[in-house]
């Protein structure tokens, strides 16, 4: 252990694992942090269960979870707002880790999904869906998942010439993202005025219709991807060394980022299907917890608890602003996203002015 101490900083720890001869190395504050805005998202979660047009105690919504309300009480809770609460704590989780996913591999802060284009590819899957099956769920859902895989696919086949970098995953993705952006504007001119109506909502990013049928998936899809992206964060940092060190340290690069890629893809690809493109999530929770945790680079958990707590808190906001009406979530994230690039871009201009 003594040796372990003076190779790695004074806060990482070697934590033994329930397999022979395995180990984990954690980071003390990075530890801490996620700990601490998972508990924080997970509190205003709650918290969010007792506002609305029906004020409920939060001893109610503790009854009513526990199937001890009236049904009147358990309704409202546990059919209406709590599937909305738990989209937004498990889809900013998604969007957080796959926002860290495509900035660790195109080693840029800018190395989102949505600036790369993949809610560009979904949103044009859904109006395909819309202009040639109609504007039913089943068709929005199955649209928006093929959309944004395909998109990823696409961009990454494009940008690939021995081997793909992350700037030009960039520019690549930025240049077909501003493709699909005009064939989007094309063919919502072209649909029926029902289903332009309801793809431009749904293109808003909105909780508003979400349900127990569409936690479902989003759950699912965390469960079986987030894992896959802690396995890979190994592997992810040292991609960060560059693509030669990686190679000379044993990791099978393209393989590596191919793997990377679909998973960020996957968690992206999800959220987007059940409740539209929701911008600047995955840009900015990475980077928020990156300055909080005081790490080298950017991590996946506290990322996640990052994001959970940024769409939650989003979408708390989105119900109550302007009550009884409501706002689409993507609407608030996009005001959000907004306010970080100005602080970010002001920020910088004060560094190089210093």
């Amino acid at each position: 252990m003594n040796t372990t101490e003076r190779i790695w900083p004074a806060r990482t720890r070697l934590l033994r694992l329930p397999w022979p001869d395995a180990w984990a190395r954690v980071d003390l504050r990075v530890a801490a942090v996620s700990a601490l805005l998972a508990l924080v998202a997970l509190a205003v979660c709650l918290w969010s269960l007792t506002i609305g047009e029906l004020a409920i105690a939060p001893s109610e919504v503790l009854a009513a979870l526990a199937g001890d309300a009236d049904e009147g009480v358990t309704r409202v809770v546990r059919e209406w707002r709590l599937p909305r609460a738990l989209i937004g704590l498990l889809g900013g989780a998604a969007l957080g880790a796959s926002g860290a996913i495509f900035q660790s591999l195109t080693r840029n802060p800018l190395g989102s999904p949505d600036i790369i284009g993949f809610n560009a590819g979904a949103y044009t899957g859904t109006l395909l869906a819309a202009l040639l099956i109609g504007g039913s769920e089943l068709g929005t859902t199955a649209g928006a998942l093929l959309g944004g895989i395909g998109t990823g696919l696409l961009v990454y086949v494009l940008a690939f010439r021995h081997g793909v970098q992350g700037y030009r995953l960039i520019v690549v993705g930025v240049g077909v993202s501003a493709l699909l952006t005009s064939l989007n504007s094309y063919l919502l001119v072209n649909l029926r005025r029902e289903d332009a109506i309801a793809a431009a909502t749904w293109g808003a990013g909105s909780f508003n219709d979400v349900g127990w049928s569409e936690v479902w998936p989003v759950l699912i899809a965390a469960a079986l991807l987030l894992p896959a992206g802690l396995v890979l964060t190994g592997r992810m940092r040292l991609l960060e060394l560059g693509d030669d060190a990686a190679r000379a340290l044993g990791v099978p690069v393209e393989r590596t980022r191919l793997a990377m890629l679909l998973v960020g893809i996957g968690l992206t690809a999800v959220v987007t299907a059940v409740a539209g493109p929701i911008a600047f999530v995955a840009l900015v929770a990475p980077q928020l917890a990156m300055r909080l945790t005081r790490a080298g680079g950017v991590r996946l958990l506290p990322a996640a608890a990052m994001g959970a707590l940024l769409l939650t808190c989003g979408d708390l906001i989105a119900r109550t602003v302007i009550a009884p009406s409501q706002l689409p979530v993507g609407v608030v994230t996009v005001c959000l996203g907004g306010a970080y690039l100005v602080w970010l871009l002001w920020s910088s201009s004060r560094r190089g002015t210093a």
